[in-house]
């Protein structure tokens, strides 16, 4: 964080920067954009305490509201809330603990007051579709589910700043777009068109099916045939859905080349698919479907959640609160702690530790989680992690990853300042088409809130956030001391381009800047706890990840299990199916909360939901999903989720599984 200014002294080359970097930092140089970036990094010593930024608590606190609980959720990110509050509205005893002084991970705000007025500012994700009314985006459904609102306002579009010039991407009308197509593709116009179509049409079976069965019927065990039961009528009206399923986890790239050929449209396809971490290549197919279904229906909006993105995060707390959880902010855990071979508990920053009965639940970053289960030498000489916890999170830690972010926050004076060429909140700028668009010198984003909701910034004012890809390498940022001059000269050169990327829609926006911040990797690994600064994992499409689980022999699932070697452990978040975005992630906390639940429960909770609007209807697994209960019910929870009887010993008996500084 901190204000950027202008070197005030030569800064080191970018070649010099480099001279001794890893293949991280090398291939940003001169990316390509066919080729597919991904970073990674070896297991981080930690044993040096990091110096606290002001504004994200000490992580003292926590553990004063009880010392056990039936579930014990690590983050309060939009997965570990949706997690905790399913899971209490279950009935389960709940704590979410978070390390920070707010919840919602990157879905937060932050406020900066300047001549005695307040000004918002998101931090994270920003382009939400479906929020502000039913719809079949997994957080909106989680929202209305746990009896909660969400008051937002709306826009149609996302504004287009490329090497061409200015075009906007409409939502809402398929004729729409394809007059866009039209516009913007000259004489291939008619093809393009053609093109789209034919590519719609090849995935028309699997994007129906996000009508049919929704994430939230999925649970991680032989009780999803019961839950997902309901679309039984979907399949046996289209059986071709068996030969696509291999599709549906495979890299879009390989479909999009085969029914698109137009460089606009492709060109479209991949920032589409961006937002993931990866371009088509890359990206699973699956991350396309809910844009092929749901974008050109006459509903489709985008939203802005009024007060900020923090406001997702509060209707969520409400939720966990409302039916009995708990949320205990400034709690940075330590360590999960172990007993019987079994995920017991928690040890947080203070000291204290914490018991759970059934699970603890990880809703950090894999590299995180595998911190956590650490071992002290005592540790390891008198009871140490069985092979599997230590390999399984030794491998965790070194996964590819996508690179770092930088941010640019600018507030401006608006008197005088004509916006009436543009129509939306959220633009896109591409500087090179030829260039990766994970590269985070070529691709960003920014989004003008205040343009939807004034309520963020005062009267005559504007707030803009602006955020490259995540393709930032984290070495060269990693020798820098915060608020020295030099750092304060890099960030400044790193985020010209964001300064650029604006200027295409304000062109004097530097003039018309009341104050601005620039965020550093390393400013975004401390406020948003994510390690080194990351986008997020980035196993790319096209096989099975490490530890997929048993899907792994049938599909190329691109996701590590979210179950662990150590039962009791499970994980959420956007490092599991389906992957990064805030919607994602919720839907990820929701499977996680029913596989820790007997069917039973899960099904009682889907026949609720589909109550609630027209729209939820198709949750309900209907009459054979009753009769495929009856014979599993048997079978859920797993048995490595299954509370043991309550052992005699106490909290102190607790045997520790890591020491992660």
């Amino acid at each position: 964080g901190g204000r950027a200014t202008r070197a005030t002294r030569p800064v080191a080359s970018r070649s010099a920067v480099v001279a001794e970097a890893s293949d991280n930092v090398v291939q940003t140089l001169d990316t390509s954009r066919e080729r597919i970036m991904t970073f990674q990094y070896g297991d981080r010593d930690d044993s040096a305490p990091k110096a606290k930024r002001a504004g994200t608590g000490n992580g003292m606190g926590g553990g004063q509201g009880g010392d056990e609980y039936d579930v014990i959720v690590i983050g309060s990110g939009v997965g570990g809330l949706a997690c905790g509050a399913l899971t209490a509205k279950y009935g389960d005893k709940v704590l979410v603990l978070e390390s920070h002084v707010k919840p919602g991970g990157s879905a937060h705000t932050f406020t900066r007051m300047h001549e005695g007025q307040a000004y918002s500012f998101e931090v994270g994700p920003s382009i939400f579709e479906g929020l502000h009314e039913p719809s079949i985006n997994p957080l909106r459904m989680i929202i209305d589910i746990l009896g909660e609102d969400l008051p937002a306002k709306t826009y149609k579009g996302i504004g287009y700043w490329t090497p061409e010039g200015y075009w906007r991407f409409p939502i809402g009308s398929q004729a729409d777009f394809e007059r866009t197509l039209l516009e913007q593709c000259g004489e291939d116009g008619p093809k393009a068109v053609a093109e789209w179509n034919s590519l719609r049409a090849r995935l028309k079976t699997l994007s129906g099916s996000t009508k049919a069965v929704s994430l939230l019927n999925l649970r991680q065990d032989p009780g999803f045939l019961a839950t997902t039961a309901g679309s039984l009528p979907y399949v046996a009206a289209h059986p071709d859905i068996f030969g696509d399923l291999d599709m549906l986890f495979d890299s879009l790239h390989k479909v999009v080349d085969e029914h698109v050929t137009v460089p606009f449209l492709r060109n479209f396809i991949d920032t589409m698919c961006i937002f993931c971490g990866f371009p088509a290549k890359g990206a699973m197919t699956a991350h396309m479907l809910y844009i092929l279904e749901r974008f050109f229906d006459d509903k489709a909006a985008f939203s802005v959640p009024l007060g900020g993105t923090c406001e997702i995060a509060n209707a969520l707390v409400r939720g966990l609160e409302r039916h009995g959880g708990t949320l205990e902010l400034n709690a940075h855990v330590e360590a999960i702690l172990s007993e019987g071979g079994r995920a017991a508990g928690v040890r947080l920053r203070n000291g204290r530790e914490v018991r759970a009965r059934k699970a603890v639940v990880s809703n950090l970053t894999p590299f995180d989680t595998a911190r956590l289960l650490r071992q002290s030498p005592a540790d390891q000489a008198s009871r140490p992690h069985p092979a599997p916890v230590s390999s399984w999170a030794s491998e965790m830690s070194t996964l590819p990853r996508h690179g770092a972010i930088m941010h640019l926050f600018v507030a401006i004076d608006a008197e005088g300042l004509d916006l009436s060429h543009i129509q939306d909140a959220a633009h896109l700028v591409v500087q090179d088409w030829s260039r990766s668009l994970q590269d985070s010198q070529n691709l960003c984003s920014f989004f003008i809130p205040s343009l939807v909701d004034p309520s963020v910034c005062p009267e005559g004012k504007h707030v803009i956030h602006v955020y490259s890809s995540g393709g930032e390498p984290y070495e060269p940022w990693e020798g820098f001391e915060p608020g020295s001059a030099e750092y304060e000269a890099y960030k400044a050169e790193r985020a010209e381009v964001l300064w650029r990327a604006v200027e295409r829609c304000i062109p004097d926006v530097r003039k018309r800047a009341e104050f601005h911040v620039v965020g550093s990797p390393l400013a975004h690994e401390a406020f948003l706890r994510r390690d080194r600064g990351t986008y997020g994992m980035a196993w790319a499409a096209g096989s099975a990840a490490p530890h997929a689980g048993l899907l792994r022999f049938v599909l190329p699932f691109p996701f590590p299990d979210m179950k662990t070697p150590l039962d009791g452990l499970l994980r959420c978040g956007d490092s599991c199916f389906p992957g990064i975005g805030t919607p994602s992630a919720a839907a990820s906390g929701a499977i996680a909360a029913s596989t820790m639940q007997p069917v039973g429960k899960h099904m009682a909770m889907l026949r609720e939901a589909a109550t609630r609007d027209d729209q939820y209807r198709f949750l309900d697994p209907g009459l054979l999903g009753r009769a495929y209960e009856a014979f599993l019910a048997p079978l859920t929870p797993t048995p490595d989720l299954r509370p043991k009887p309550q052992a005699s010993a106490g909290a102190d008996a607790m045997q520790s599984s890591a020491s992660a500084e």
